[in-house]
C-alpha cells in the first residue's frame, strides 16, 4: 500500500494513512491488527486505528520505539508499506449491541479503541450510554487531540480525560485514568467494558470495574504482546494457552484472569 497522509500525534507517535491498490478496498473489524513491513528493515504488528467504514484509507497509529517503527514513522506521502492482514479477534461490537459501553484507554492504547468510537458514533442508535475514559502521561502525549475535542462536544457520550502530570496550559484532570471512575455512574448489569493500555493500568482498571459491579464476562482487554507471524505459528505471543495474534488480541477477562499480569508462560 502507499502512504496517502501522515499525521504527527505526539513527539514520537504518528498516524499513517495507507491507500489500497487501485480497485481494492480494505475491510476490518475494530480491534484487529495488520503486519506492516518496512522494506529492507522488517515487519511489526500494528493495530488498525481508522474508521471501519472508510475502506479507502487504512490508518495505523505508530510509536517510534525500534528500528521498524522508526522506519515507518519516517515515511511520507507516496511511500510504500507492505501489509498483511487484517488478523485477530476484535472487540465484541455485535454482542454489545443495546448495551452501555465504557471505553478505558491509557496512552497509545486509545489507537485500537478509536475504531470502536467511530462505529459507536455511526451506529449510535444501536448502543446505550457511552463513556470514554482516557489517560496519558502529559498533555503532549494525548492522541487525536482534535477528535477528543469533537467527541467531548457530543451530547450523546461522556468523554473524560486525565494526565499523570499537567503543565501550565492544562486545565483538565490530573491523575491516573482509574480516578475518572469517580465521575461516572455505571449500570453493571447493562454495561460492557473495553480496555487497552499498559498491563499495570489494565489490572487496576479491572479492579475498579469489578468494584463497580461489572461481571468478569463483560470486561474485554486488548493484550498486545510480541507478535511476529500473525497466524499463531511462531509462538512469540503465547499468553497462557492462547496465541495473542490468533486468539486475540482482544480477550474476555474470564479467558485470561488466571494468568493476567505474568510475563512468561
Amino acid at each position: 500500500m502507499s502512504v496517502s497522509r501522515v499525521v504527527k500525534e505526539t513527539l514520537d507517535t504518528y498516524t499513517i494513512y495507507l491507500k489500497p491498490k487501485a480497485g481494492e478496498r480494505f475491510s476490518f473489524k475494530p480491534g484487529q491488527f495488520n503486519m506492516l513491513y518496512a522494506f529492507g528493515v522488517g515487519e511489526v504488528p500494528i493495530s488498525i486505528s481508522g474508521d471501519p467504514e472508510d475502506r479507502d484509507n487504512v490508518a495505523h497509529t505508530i510509536r517510534a520505539v525500534g528500528a521498524v517503527t522508526n522506519s515507518l514513522t519516517r515515511l511520507r506521502e507516496g511511500g510504500r508499506v507492505g501489509v498483511r492482514g487484517p488478523f485477530g479477534r476484535g472487540w465484541p461490537m455485535e454482542e454489545a449491541m443495546g448495551k452501555d459501553i465504557v471505553i478505558v484507554a491509557g496512552g497509545i492504547g486509545l489507537a485500537p479503541l478509536r475504531p470502536v468510537v467511530y462505529q459507536l458514533i455511526s451506529k449510535r442508535q444501536d448502543y446505550g450510554k457511552v463513556f470514554i475514559l482516557y489517560g496519558a502521561r502529559t498533555p503532549n502525549d494525548l492522541l487525536y487531540k482534535k477528535e477528543l475535542k469533537s467527541w467531548k462536544g457530543r451530547m450523546d457520550m461522556d468523554v473524560l480525560v486525565t494526565v499523570d502530570k499537567g503543565d501550565e496550559t492544562w486545565k483538565g484532570n490530573v491523575g491516573v485514568v482509574t480516578m475518572l471512575f469517580d465521575y461516572v455512574k455505571l449500570d453493571p448489569d447493562n454495561t460492557y467494558a473495553f480496555v487497552c493500555g499498559p498491563e499495570i493500568m489494565m489490572r487496576f482498571t479491572v479492579i475498579n470495574l469489578k468494584n463497580k459491579g461489572l461481571p468478569d464476562d463483560k470486561i474485554f482487554l486488548s493484550m498486545e504482546r510480541n507478535m511476529k507471524c500473525g497466524i499463531g505459528i511462531c509462538g512469540h505471543c503465547q499468553f497462557g494457552p492462547y496465541f495473542v495474534c490468533k486468539d486475540g488480541p482482544v480477550f474476555r477477562y474470564t479467558q485470561v484472569k488466571n494468568f493476567f499480569g505474568r510475563h512468561e508462560f
